[in-house]
């Protein structure tokens, strides 16, 4: 590997152009939590939508691997960067791949149904691993300062924040009607403005990016094809690649597993739908103060150290969403609101620097077995990440089916069934909390004194 020396200085413009590729991301796939209460309520399907996003889950995640070692074996020479030219490529088909997945047609026959959503998701997924699989490994590629990527890491928390920010306060107020009901038109409509949004973040990452670590390919006629069972042998003997894994697959069980049933708590146990996007940012109020602090954070403590703390804030938090006071909601809105407050908190010290560990682990590999594999060891973690993305929302759809819940009553479900969704957000969050302290405290083994001693082997920068 080489550095080179002919590039601009590292600053503010690679941080905020970093930001907007995950902005880009958000862009498409913050309506994603939208998707259980779309195809349960709007187009009827219930325990059959739990199922189907099993399948195309199962296929999302396979295809990362898929796409990553496409991009670790191209050795096309590109006018900037393999990376920035298939980002570019995935951007333009997102720009309609979103709205696929919210095609409104609730009277078609239920075969229809099952075409529609795996065709749309197909379509989408292939779109946003094109563009994303690549993206996350641009971290490494940017800077080899220590300090540099964990500004990166924090600034793409700020991108994924403001993605999700906009449809988590906006489309409340533009997609339900005034009884809490979901306007499946309208998603499809809001799906495609979103597309362009993100194209143009993502324009805006690659025009002002610059890629100042360089690898120097051999190319051989005896090289080894690729080989997915080596790849995954290498990916587990990879611990804190296998770490940060297990700490994002909880991390997204928490986000992803319980939005059904967050949407539903606010349909019919709070009885306000719409402001359900202001307290979710209300509760990221913690990560926006915590994201400029990181950079410092990060050179006085390290990253494992302040993730694994933040775990168990989160931990404590997940526990107190235990507390319910049912038929009086106006004070357990407040203690709903407190705990989320704080469960954002150990959350946000973790998001902020999650994406530099897994650059640290990119390194590990590298330092390991003298091969770096951005796009293999990025993609299997995708994998596993995309897996909890799907397996969690399909096992809650499921437990939410089994305490009453029915998509067909959308926004006005039984009292008793309203306060079995709050006990099981509390579980999902706890269960999720729980995954990324075992995650990053049991199995991650790079602390601050072991990256030092890796970084300085590889001869990395650490100021």
């Amino acid at each position: 590997m080489k550095n080179t020396t002919e590039k601009r200085p590292f600053g503010i413009r690679d941080s905020i152009a970093y930001a907007a590729g995950d902005l880009g991301c958000n862009m498409s796939f913050a309506l994603k939590g939208t998707m259980s209460i779309f195809w349960t309520q709007f187009m009827g399907m219930d325990l059959w939508y739990a199922l189907l996003l099993i399948v195309v889950q199962v296929w999302d995640a396979i295809n990362d691997p898929l796409i990553g070692s496409i991009i670790d074996a191209d050795k096309h020479k590109y006018k900037r960067n393999k990376f920035l030219a298939y980002i570019w490529a995935g951007s333009i088909g997102l720009i309609v791949g979103g709205a696929c997945c919210f095609l409104p047609f609730p009277d078609a026959p239920v075969w229809a149904k099952f075409i529609i959503f795996i065709a749309g998701y197909v379509v989408w997924d292939a779109f946003y691993t094109v563009a994303n699989v690549p993206y996350g490994s641009l971290l490494s590629l940017i800077s080899n300062n220590v300090k540099d990527r964990a500004s990166l890491s924090a600034w793409r928390s700020i991108g994924s924040i403001f993605g999700n920010m906009l449809p988590m306060v906006i489309l409340p107020f533009i997609i339900y009607d005034k009884d809490n009901n979901l306007i499946g038109e309208r998603v499809f409509i809001a799906a495609l403005i979103m597309g362009v949004l993100g194209f143009i973040c993502f324009q805006f990452m690659i025009r002002n990016t610059e890629i100042r670590v360089d690898t120097d390919v051999q190319v051989s006629e005896e090289a080894p094809k690729f080989n997915v069972f080596k790849a995954f042998g290498n990916f587990i003997k990879n611990r804190p690649a296998v770490g940060a894994t297990v700490a994002a697959m909880g991390m997204f069980i928490g986000m992803q597993g319980a939005t059904t049933a967050v949407t539903v708590i606010f349909q019919s146990y709070f009885k306000n739908v719409q402001i359900s996007g202001i307290v979710q940012l209300f509760a990221m109020i913690p990560i926006v103060v915590f994201t400029p602090l990181a950079r410092n954070a990060v050179a006085k403590w390290g990253k494992k150290e302040l993730a694994t703390v933040g775990s168990i804030v989160s931990i404590i938090s997940g526990l107190g969403l235990f507390i319910i006071i049912p038929e009086n909601t106006g004070l357990d809105l407040i203690i709903y609101i407190v705990c989320q407050l704080f469960f954002s908190l150990g959350l946000g010290i973790y998001s902020t620097v999650s994406w530099a560990m897994m650059g640290d682990a990119i390194d590990y590999n590298e330092w390991k077995t003298g091969k770096r594999e951005e796009g293999t060891v990025y993609s299997l973690h995708s994998f596993f990440r995309k897996l909890a993305q799907g397996i969690g929302p399909s096992l809650v759809l499921i437990i939410m089916v089994a305490f009453g819940y029915v998509g067909e009553n959308e926004g006005n479900q039984l009292w008793n069934v309203a306060v079995n969704m709050r006990y099981i957000v509390a579980g999902t969050f706890l269960f999720s909390a729980i995954m990324q302290f075992v995650g990053l405290a049991l199995i991650y083994n790079l602390d601050k004194k072991t990256l030092a001693q890796m970084n300085s082997e590889l001869g990395r920068s650490e100021e």
